[in-house]
């Protein structure tokens, strides 16, 4: 892994980064469309940031905690104001934040009280976010672009909040077990 903070993959994390408070603002004032392009723009961004950095071996520290920020900060931030504007179910959002909340505080209790760890995603956690994306681009893309969803949204308001409870179960009973050897990082 490369030291050099300032790359052209670390700039196009940090684009999506600080697209996310205009996605913000597009959505609160009920421009959909837009924020629906923007949202497909900062997907394709975390392509290519990832792309660029393993093929031109600009990958660094800074990258690798700045691409999950970026992420985090998009999709927590697209819950809440899709919640605002009554597009989302309140409990939906408050289930995505929480179990997004409770991880990354358990990570840093853990952290600052033993050793760092460094724990890899749950599967069902990778099938989670996936879900969390398509929902939001399809939600956006139904408002925004008046693409029908055929009942998809529904459904996968649904399939988000079970993969997001499941997700959460998943990393307590992984930290009530304590980890493995594996996933511990000396």
């Amino acid at each position: 892994m490369s030291a050099g903070a300032v790359s052209v993959a670390n700039f196009v994390t940090l684009g999506r980064l600080l697209s996310v408070p205009a996605m913000v603002w597009l959505i609160l004032n009920d421009r959909l469309e837009a924020a629906f392009w923007l949202f497909v723009a900062a997907g394709l961004s975390d392509a290519v940031d990832g792309y660029i950095a393993k093929r031109f071996d600009q990958r660094s520290q800074l990258g690798a905690l700045l691409d999950p920020i970026a992420d985090k900060t998009l999709l927590v931030s697209m819950y809440v104001t899709l919640g605002m504007a009554s597009r989302l179910p309140n409990w939906l959002v408050i289930v995505v934040v929480f179990r997004d909340l409770f991880i990354v505080g358990g990570f840093l209790l853990a952290t600052v009280t033993t050793q760092p760890l460094d724990w890899k995603p749950l599967a069902v956690s990778k099938l989670n976010t996936a879900l969390q994306i398509i929902l939001i681009a399809v939600l956006l893309a139904k408002l925004g672009v008046g693409i029908p969803d055929f009942g998809i949204v529904e459904i996968l308001i649904y399939a988000v909040g079970a993969t997001t409870i499941l997700s959460g179960l998943g990393y307590i009973v992984r930290w009530m077990r304590g980890s493995d050897a594996s996933e511990i990082k000396r």
